[in-house]
């Protein structure tokens, strides 16, 4: 229906400006702790932050955990928890602007991968994620820019974001979002916290420090970003999803320059012109009607 598509288009929207501000709080947050032990801590917040909702929907009659709906937390939780400590390391590498744009690359992944599971894309998607791919690099890509380590750990990333998208899109609508966002929260706090232990040094301290920017990043990042993807992916086409969620390299880059002092120069802003007009010419484009055989 198009009202849920357009409600689906609107919360992906909002969920792509709350992941471009996560950035800098990512960003700021390993000033004092290092990155597997604030992805934990902030994925603990996001998934505490969840209880509420959790019993709330109990008392509604919303499905209960079952092995199907368990395996696929664990699925989307394994793909979250590689590609979020990907970032997160690379962060420490590369910009913020460099970041939000390789992470985004994800945009032309996401139909590469679609095609091998049965998925079709078609012309409005492809020339849409090419605009957008096309802006992302004029927003980002400045003189002498090198692939830098984080880059690499970035553009490792994208790949596993793609995936993460597809399952997203392939579970959403068969269990409950909700439950679903907790177990994947779940999934990755536990994961992040075992390396945190394993590799990094940890202090009381250092973690209230912190504490601004794991607030942000699991109030807002997980807790909300994350299940507003969920519950917008349950009426929204992966490959479309892809389009509008990689806005979030826009809003990385504004929020750069606002908080970081990260330069976003004229070209910069027509590369964001540029992504949004990927993300129309992927809404409007006009789709071929299906032809029955007789």
């Amino acid at each position: 229906m198009k009202s849920h598509a357009l409600r689906a288009d609107i919360l992906m929207l909002f969920t792509a400006m709350i992941w471009g501000v996560s950035f800098v709080a990512q960003r700021l947050g390993m000033d004092a702790i290092g990155p597997f032990l604030y992805t934990g801590l902030r994925f603990t917040l996001g998934a505490v932050a969840l209880l509420p909702l959790l019993a709330w929907s109990s008392k509604r009659g919303a499905q209960p955990f079952n092995r199907g709906l368990i395996l696929a937390g664990l699925a989307i939780g394994t793909a979250l928890t590689v590609g979020i400590n990907l970032q997160q390391v690379g962060l420490m590498f590369t910009s913020v602007t460099n970041s939000g744009f390789i992470t985004g690359l994800y945009v032309i992944i996401v139909p590469l991968l679609g095609l091998l599971i049965g998925h079709r894309a078609g012309m409005g998607t492809w020339l849409g994620a090419a605009l957008a791919v096309t802006g992302m690099a004029m927003l980002s890509i400045g003189p002498g820019f090198h692939v830098a380590s984080g880059d690499w750990l970035q553009l490792t990333g994208a790949f596993v974001w793609g995936g993460h998208v597809l399952l997203v899109g392939l579970f959403a609508s068969r269990y409950d979002p909700i439950r679903l966002a907790f177990l994947q929260f779940v999934t990755c706090a536990v994961v992040s916290m075992i390396l945190a232990v394993v590799f990094e040094e940890i202090h009381w301290d250092a973690i209230v420090q912190a504490a601004p920017a794991l607030i942000y990043g699991g109030l807002f990042g997980v807790a909300t970003g994350f299940t507003l993807q969920v519950i917008a992916q349950k009426h929204a086409i992966a490959s479309h999803a892809a389009i509008i969620l990689s806005l979030e390299a826009v809003f990385a880059a504004i929020a750069g320059a606002l908080f970081l002092d990260e330069t976003l120069h004229v070209r910069g802003y027509f590369g964001c012109a540029l992504m949004l007009a990927g993300m129309l010419v992927a809404q409007l484009w006009p789709k071929k009607a299906e032809v029955k055989a007789v």
